[in-house]
């Protein structure tokens, strides 16, 4: 094939050397045929059912000396996934039909993959490769194949449409170098596990990979995002050469990971991390964070069948509060799509979630259901505690959602309680938001930028699309405008400004984020070491003469460059 350059998104920065190897699983085709399985289909599933519970935990146990708690959860949950009721209906309404077992599993694995991953929130949807993989696991076991790929003996670089979370648990780590895939993307569960075993990761990288033959020798560079096919022996010293200067970067920013985030000339950034559920409170403090700056709440609304109640919500909270010991902690209250399927949301299927009912809006119709969360987040009487609301549009929204505050908090006091001080803001994800900035930094206490939901509302591309990745990128100029935009507000009235999307973990975004005068970063544990050290590279003076040119840019590939030559200068 010669030499070629792949370009894909970088996932977890590191440098691989090797052959390719191909991750390929069993063809349906080579899998005993449906008729020739003797058994009651229904006992059939029971049985696999429980083999692959068996297999699962013996792939957890086996992990626990690697893997920190909140990504083993990620495994964990698929216990709870394997033996859901709404599959196994699924399933036996496939029998009823006069469906094979095998096609009666795929349908409901299918029917439950495709609800999970047309979510809006990137956190439920990641959940759709997990349905996928305890899909994959039942169904080897349904058909009585558990047979998985042999690895060749030497160390290589594994390429693959996508993998599931455990794929990436189960393969011996001393065997892979690294990963490359046709598509995935940074927020999946894949990413995160391959994050925590240091596994060096490329994904998006397209139907090009395809065509990469077995056993060709690659040079997986993790860091720039691409693959280069029969590098020469020059190439692959200067890869080496950068890895080692990565590596040593990455020793002093875990080694100041606790020391404040300060520029060159003394300009304070707080940074934090966003987290998902209790166990993530502790890894997120271990990692250097300075307080939790998105907490989603929606693990304590998904995988059951009844709103949690207060007291179940009051103790999860109550175990991250905690664990922080009065660092800031910003709540976002529940934010999930209009066609989630949970039984008490009972609400019709949406072309487009994305434009739907979701965030606040949907919790304008199940009011209870936010009455009942700021109860529990106001009993809780933590010192630092920053609520916001997901999906705002308009100031009639926030201010009813104010409104709504300020009862619960009354009735609270009339009864006995007392209430701590507490910040009330909301997110800017959606772009009238950001145009209306100056009215809405009026009501706000802070402002939080969802910089994934802005950008793709920005530029009219779903996020989630495999053939639109090129647009997801937050320093679009179109995008940066509005961030200035909000930036200027906030700071007219006094108010902060967060980011907690992904931009607020690139390296490459934080000096045009705090040159546009962006308070306080938040991003992924593993990436608050690293953001707090690239904040201490600039001076404040420098990052405005960044920033002011990215405003200036015109696409997002410019402004990467111009960083890119700035920081080159320091």
């Amino acid at each position: 094939m010669g030499r070629q350059v792949l370009r894909g998104a970088p996932v977890v920065a590191g440098v691989a050397i090797g052959r390719c190897w191909w991750f390929r699983r069993s063809a349906e085709a080579e899998r005993p045929h449906a008729d020739e399985q003797a058994g009651d289909p229904i006992e059939r599933l029971t049985q696999a059912r429980a083999l692959a519970r068996a297999e699962l935990e013996q792939l957890i146990a086996s992990a626990r000396d690697r893997l920190p708690a909140s990504e083993l959860a990620i495994l964990e949950a698929q216990l709870l996934m394997i033996d859901d009721p709404a599959l196994e209906q699924t399933y036996r309404e496939g029998i009823a039909q006069g469906k094979s077992p095998a096609a009666s599993w795929q349908d409901a694995v299918k029917s439950f993959s495709q609800l999970l991953s047309a979510l809006p929130d990137p956190t439920l949807r990641a959940r759709a490769a997990d349905v996928e993989d305890i899909g994959e696991r039942v169904l080897r076991h349904l058909m009585g194949d558990s047979a998985s790929p042999e690895l060749p003996p030497e160390p290589v670089v594994l390429c693959a449409e996508d993998l599931v979370p455990s794929d990436v648990v189960a393969l011996p780590a001393e065997r892979i170098r690294g990963l490359a895939l046709v598509s995935g993307g940074p927020t999946s569960h894949v990413a995160i596990l391959a994050r925590a075993l240091g596994l060096p990761t490329v994904m998006q990288v397209g139907e090009e990979l395809r065509a990469v033959a077995e056993g060709s020798s690659v040079l997986l560079d993790a860091y720039e995002g691409q693959l280069v096919l029969e590098p020469d022996p020059v190439e692959i010293e200067e890869a080496l050469a950068t890895e080692k200067v990565h590596e040593r970067e990455r020793q002093r920013a875990e080694g100041q990971r606790f020391e404040p985030a300060r520029t060159r000339d003394g300009y304070r950034v707080e940074v934090g991390a966003n987290i998902g559920r209790p166990a993530e409170a502790r890894a997120a403090i271990d990692a250097g964070a300075e307080g939790i700056g998105l907490l989603r709440t929606e693990f304590l609304f998904v995988d059951r069948d009844e709103p949690p109640t207060e007291e179940e919500q009051e103790r999860a909270l109550r175990a991250i509060a905690e664990v922080l010991g009065g660092r800031p902690l910003v709540v976002r209250t529940l934010d999930i799509g209009g066609d989630k399927p949970v039984p008490y949301l009972p609400l019709p299927k949406e072309d487009n979630p994305f434009l739907g009912l979701r965030g606040l809006r949907l919790l304008r119709r199940y009011e209870d259901l936010l009455r009942t969360q700021l109860r529990v987040l106001l009993r809780l009487g933590y010192p630092d505690l920053r609520i916001m609301f997901p999906m705002v549009a308009t100031v009639e929204e926030f201010r009813w959602a104010r409104a709504v505050t300020t009862e619960v908090a009354r009735a609270l006091e009339a009864a006995g309680q007392s209430i701590e001080r507490f910040q009330l803001g909301m997110m800017v994800e959606v772009p009238a938001a950001a145009l209306l900035a100056e009215r809405f930094a009026i009501e706000v206490d802070f402002f939080s930028i969802g910089t994934n939901d802005l950008t793709q509302y920005v530029l009219a591309a779903d996020r989630g699309h495999p053939e639109l990745s090129d647009y997801q990128d937050p320093l679009h100029p179109a995008v940066l405008r509005l961030i200035d935009q909000v930036c200027q507000a906030a700071h007219a009235c006094g108010k902060w400004v967060g980011v907690c999307g992904e931009a607020a973990g690139d390296r490459v975004a934080v000096p045009v984020l705090i040159g546009l005068g962006v308070d306080e970063l938040s991003a992924a544990p593993s990436r608050v070491a690293a953001i707090k050290d690239e904040v201490r590279r600039w001076s404040r003076e420098a990052a405005q003469q960044v920033a002011r040119a990215a405003l200036n840019a015109s696409d997002a590939a410019e402004v990467r460059a111009v960083v890119e030559q700035a920081r080159a200068g320091l």
